[in-house]
């Protein structure tokens, strides 16, 4: 079974961290006055640190203890912990969360109190997430408002081109709560401020000096392309009714298990340049759903003014990267998705923001106070690995501001949910440097767990899922904290599921580490299952962060240089090209299928695009030679990276046809070292994988749970995905009972039946059982299910381009789906029975 004699896990930690995190230094809390915008005096409480006591050994499991940190607060609201914080579901899942009783009452406590402040002076979590409606740029009766938070200023003023740059005759109003107002009339019945016109907030310091900087809810940013250097504008974005881009399609079924694909618009292109919305999506949508793919992951949507960033250093959290067009055009690319069946997810960065001044968040920072800035200060608010400011998420106005950001995305643009980037860094005050997480539960539970950003995320996720039900909400977590993928309602923090981020590190140390014979199939199942059953995980062979520079991808670790001289289908592979093709579609393949309940590809992985990513930056004197997609690779026809991407086209396709990601059954029965095979089943399919060098095993036995007829579904061997064609896809495997019904120990690898195949070296074989009755529907004698599958993604891809040629001029959309996809938690048992060689 997978897990401990409970059957339970904390979710497999990464044994480092190389990018996340700085060191935790402790901040002495205080008791500060503070007022609500929505009016009432109330207080900050400052709740001292306390801690149970410790008893820690090398055998203890656990150890109480955890920070209580700043939550805003009054005793009218105060809940009183009673019984129903008394019955946390999360610890009768787990029993071994039992002694962390006190952690879970508390942060829940928290939870509930700071929903019911909201509730009391906001009117709701969903309405104080309106806030873009109320601060920013918005019309109203007769002109435009204008407000932003900004405690700390002492006079303030609005300026762009509408007013020359002046704003002497536009200065704001401060109300008691720190937030500067001004209403410009309209002229002549027309705005005063021009859709697409630049504007900026100018206020004055302390110390008497003005500044100059981006509206923190601007919508839209936009900077001088000709002019090097040259800092960002806010621009006021309020097109006409004709310019406003009109959605046409409706949200797609929420998928049983998402096969996402994970997307960068701007390097999305062929040519060294960044690639646009509407280009992405009427070239590269079509290939993500001819390779059947139920979901694009969208990274970098987020303005931000470092190129070289990947995103992640956001300025302006409220508009869309102008790199790659403008609103109208993103709310083109995510209709054009729904059109063709795809849900859309935002790569959201709420774990820090761009440490700019000019043109970031940063800007509004002068030196002030906690409660009056959006970033904590001193040096918790600072991310020494990532020269970044990290969010008080104890502040009232910060929370609305994250809030509403994640409302602003689901509603304005249609997003289907959110892969939350950076949460380690989050849920501890050390932000995960220099930790190596054991699993321990002491480790996820005590003073280094940061509160207030559990909080947050339980807020933004109860919030996430009110507006929109079937939304699909991912953690990036490297820890592995119990609990993170539970409703919060449980007393989890809430998100549908996590990154299995420990699966990509051992791929990479088993091919840079070892030979093919040392590789080890027990630790491949063990890495693959090491998840917490009722956590659902996206599993991945490999991601953004294994193709950046520094790094290679899998397909290049496995063969480097060949790429460049080896991959034509005019001359025979060599071997280390026959070799690597065989094993990246292996690797690639039992990931998918073994290692979690989604899956997850980084954008030309699929075909082993060849090389790195290095954005344009001045070591490489500002090249985006290595910033592109390079997809006529895949689509010349002598070229062997087309096998790779028929294959993965195909891995996707079974799982659309038998549903096997979205299985709870999932039972490893052999893992045998000598002979290098992995033989599991999923759902009613049975995978046999031989990662062995040079050994055919013909005969070999393999065991099963339902008696039949079985035939291979899909073969890694098969002459259209680059194989060599042995392995029969016409031939008919009986089953033979195995020893006495009901009786394990007398079955065959703990199996009731078994049938025999043939496995050649370096090669993955799936099974699917046959009733009779099913065969004239599916295929016939002429064509192999194989064979079926590869017509069926053919298919696929004349779909995709009829769809996407729809969509441009607002017909129906063909979209696949039986909209029956409620991703529904249920207890999930991985069986690993042994490593028993086979018995013929």
């Amino acid at each position: 079974m997978l897990g401990s004699s409970s059957g339970l896990l904390p979710a497999p930690p990464l044994a480092k961290n190389s990018k996340r995190a700085i060191r935790y230094k402790r901040c002495t809390a205080k008791e500060t006055p503070v007022r609500l915008p929505s009016g009432g005096s109330k207080k900050l409480l400052c709740h001292s640190r306390f801690c149970f006591p410790l008893r820690i050994s090398y055998n203890d499991r656990v150890r109480h203890g955890f920070a209580i940190s700043a939550v805003l607060t009054d005793d009218s609201t105060m809940t009183t912990v009673g019984d129903d914080m008394e019955n946390i579901g999360l610890l009768s899942i787990d029993p071994g969360l039992e002694s962390f009783k006190e952690h879970f009452r508390y942060r829940m406590k928290r939870y509930v109190d700071q929903k019911k402040l909201i509730e009391r002076h906001e009117g709701g979590l969903e309405e104080f997430a309106l806030g873009y409606k109320k601060f920013g740029f918005n019309r109203e009766e007769g002109g435009i408002v204008y407000r932003e938070w900004a405690p700390a200023a002492q006079e303030a003023q609005i300026i762009g081109d509408f007013n020359g740059w002046d704003g002497s005759n536009h200065r704001m109003e401060k109300n008691e709560f720190g937030v500067w107002s001004i209403k410009i009339p309209d002229s002549g019945g027309d705005p005063a401020i021009p859709h697409n016109s630049r504007v900026k907030f100018r206020f004055m310091q302390g110390n008497g000096v003005w500044v100059d900087r981006i509206p923190a809810w601007i919508k839209y940013a936009t900077v001088d392309p000709a002019s090097f250097g040259a800092p960002y504008d806010g621009v006021y974005w309020d097109p006409p009714t004709s310019e406003r881009y009109e959605f046409k399609f409706p949200r797609p079924p929420k998928p049983n298990a998402p096969r996402i694909y994970e997307a960068h618009v701007g390097m999305s292109s062929p040519e060294p340049r960044v690639n646009s919305y509407r280009e992405f999506a009427d070239n590269v949508l079509p290939r993500i759903r001819a390779n059947n793919y139920n979901t694009v992951q969208l990274m970098a949507v987020i303005e931000h003014s470092y190129y070289a960033s990947f995103g992640y250093h956001v300025t302006n959290f409220f508009a869309v990267s102008s790199r790659s067009g403008n609103p109208e055009d993103l709310k083109y690319l995510i209709d054009k998705a729904h059109s063709l069946g795809l849900c859309v997810l935002m790569d959201v960065v709420h774990s820090h923001s761009s440490n700019n001044v000019t043109d970031g968040l940063n800007g509004f920072d002068i030196g002030q106070s906690a409660q009056e800035s959006y970033f904590h200060t001193g040096d918790r608010g600072y991310h020494n690995l990532w020269d970044s400011r990290l969010f008080n998420y104890a502040n009232w106005e910060v929370l609305r501001f994250l809030l509403s950001n994640l409302r602003w995305w689901l509603e304005e643009f249609k997003f289907d949910g959110f892969r939350f980037d950076g949460v380690t860094s989050m849920l501890y005050h050390h932000h995960g440097i220099n930790m190596a997480f054991t699993g321990d539960y002491h480790e996820y539970f005590s003073e280094a767990t940061d509160v207030d950003a559990v909080v947050y995320l339980m807020l933004a996720n109860h919030l996430i899922h009110n507006i929109l039900p079937d939304a699909t909400v991912i953690a990036e977590d490297v820890s592995g904290m119990p609990g993170l993928g539970r409703p919060v309602s449980e007393g989890g923090v809430g998100f549908d599921y996590r990154l299995a981020m420990a699966i990509p590190d051992k791929w990479i140390d088993d091919l840079k580490n070892k030979g093919d014979l040392e590789w080890s199939m027990n630790e491949i199942s063990w890495s693959l299952t090491n998840r917490r059953y009722t956590e659902k995980c996206i599993a991945y062979a490999e991601s953004h962060d294994q193709s950046i520079v520094g790094d290679k991808t899998i397909a290049f670790i496995l063969m480097d240089k060949e790429m460049y001289s080896g991959m034509s289908c005019l001359t025979e592979a060599p071997p280390i090209v026959d070799r690597g093709i065989a094993l990246h579609k292996m690797i690639h393949f039992i990931t998918m299928a073994l290692g979690g309940e989604g899956y997850l590809n980084f954008m030309g992985n699929e075909f082993g695009h060849p090389e790195w990513i290095d954005f344009p930056r001045e070591g490489n004197g500002w090249s985006y030679d290595m910033c592109r997609r390079q997809w006529n690779l895949v689509d010349m026809e002598h070229l062997r990276y087309k096998f790779m991407n028929k294959f993965d086209g195909a891995m996707n396709l079974l799982d659309e046809k038998y549903s096997f990601l979205a299985s709870t059954k999932q039972i490893v029965s052999s893992t045998n070292e000598e002979e290098k095979v992995i033989v599991f089943e999923r759902g009613d399919l049975v995978f046999v994988f031989n990662f062995h060098p040079e050994n055919t095993y013909d005969g070999y036995k393999v065991g099963c749970d339902l008696p039949g007829k079985y035939r291979v579904a899909l073969d890694s061997d098969a002459l259209e995905f680059g194989g060599h064609g042995r392995v029969g896809h016409d031939v008919d495997h009986f089953t033979s009972p195995e020893g006495m019904p009901g009786v394990p120990e007398t079955n065959f690898n703990n199996r009731p039946n078994s049938f025999k195949v043939l496995s050649p070296p370096r090669t993955c074989v799936v099974y699917c059982r046959v009733e009779e009755k099913e065969e004239s529907d599916d295929y016939n004698d002429e064509m192999s299910l194989n064979e079926f599958l590869a017509a069926d993604g053919i298919a696929k891809q004349e779909d995709a381009e009829e769809v996407a040629g729809q969509a441009k001029v607002g017909k129906p959309p063909l979209v696949d789906g039986d909209g029956s996809g409620l991703n529904k938690t249920e207890n999930f048992e991985v069986e690993d029975i042994g490593d028993d060689a086979s018995d013929d």
